[in-house]
């Protein structure tokens, strides 16, 4: 029988390469989805299915990032940030990180059992979305749009869910998310482009070059822009709109700080996107609360 003490050090191990040291990432993933959800239940969604999308949240994403660190196993221990991960230091085999990628997936999918059948179905999308999304970086040259529609196809889902069928706002939303994505996962790849030049990974901060930081706020403006577009489309109220203004402040705020591509800055500009997520959250549903 394993000793305790071995039992803590392989469950930290697993936590860490599920990222849930490291909530950011679910905190991108779960904005947009609640935005969904607030839209298709008019302010007031079943909260069984909010639950089960919060829940399919982390389950997703946290597969997402096994998933990425199996596939990036060969390259992690060449790059600064990423070469401490539990695969690369063999706290973690890969035989276990394919089982809890299972796992973590089987217990989405069975949450997801729980909902209509468009919903399931569009879940199969999502599965095979997150599974390979770490293997376009080979290829294609904004991997980042990849993880736009990977990180934003729950929100057809959570139309799906509520109304039973998708409605054409909810494809703005998406491509709302994509561009959002492609802004704050460049400003991430901006950290790395260094380490991914020497390995041969591909990035939108390599692709955009010297252009980076205006493509960043060029993929703001069309976030903001498409939400708008969705506000008017929706008829929704000020609050709304307030809501949008301060997330248009963050993305400023970004801009102060990635302009000089000084890593440590352009990360926390990474971080910081919790907030213009939460603003756009907290607009629409004050806008549904006070009417």
């Amino acid at each position: 029988m394993m000793p305790i003490k071995e039992i803590a050090q392989k469950i930290d191990a697993y936590e860490r390469l599920m990222r849930l040291d490291k909530p950011i990432g679910i905190l991108l993933l779960l904005w947009p989805t609640l935005w969904a959800l607030i839209i298709a239940g008019q302010g007031k969604p079943d909260w069984i299915v909010v639950l089960i999308f919060v829940t399919g949240t982390v389950l997703m994403r946290s597969a997402g990032c096994v998933m990425n660190d199996i596939a990036d196993s060969k390259y992690d221990g060449l790059v600064e940030r990423t070469q401490h991960r539990p695969l690369v230091n063999h706290e973690v085999t890969k035989k276990e990180a394919y089982m809890l990628v299972v796992g973590l997936s089987f217990t989405a999918f069975v949450l997801v059992c729980l909902l209509n059948t468009l919903t399931i179905k569009l879940s199969i999308v999502a599965i095979l979305l997150a599974a390979t999304y770490p293997f376009t970086k080979r290829f294609f040259a904004i991997p980042q749009a990849y993880l736009g529609i990977a990180f934003g196809w729950s929100i057809p889902m959570a139309f799906a869910a509520i109304l039973g069928y998708i409605p054409p706002i909810a494809w703005l939303l998406l491509l709302a998310n994509i561009f959002w994505a492609i802004a704050y996962d460049t400003e991430y790849a901006m950290v790395d482009r260094e380490d991914d030049l020497k390995i041969g990974i591909k990035s939108s901060a390599i692709t955009f070059g010297r252009f980076d930081v205006l493509a960043v706020m060029i993929c703001y403006a069309l976030t903001l822009l498409l939400l708008m577009v969705v506000g008017k489309r929706l008829l929704l109220d000020a609050p709304y709109y307030l809501g949008l203004m301060i997330a248009m402040g963050f993305a400023f705020y970004h801009y102060f700080l990635i302009r000089t591509r000084e890593k440590s800055k352009c990360f926390q500009a990474f971080l910081h996107n919790n907030w213009l997520g939460f603003s756009v959250f907290a607009g629409l549903y004050s806008h549904y609360l006070i009417k």
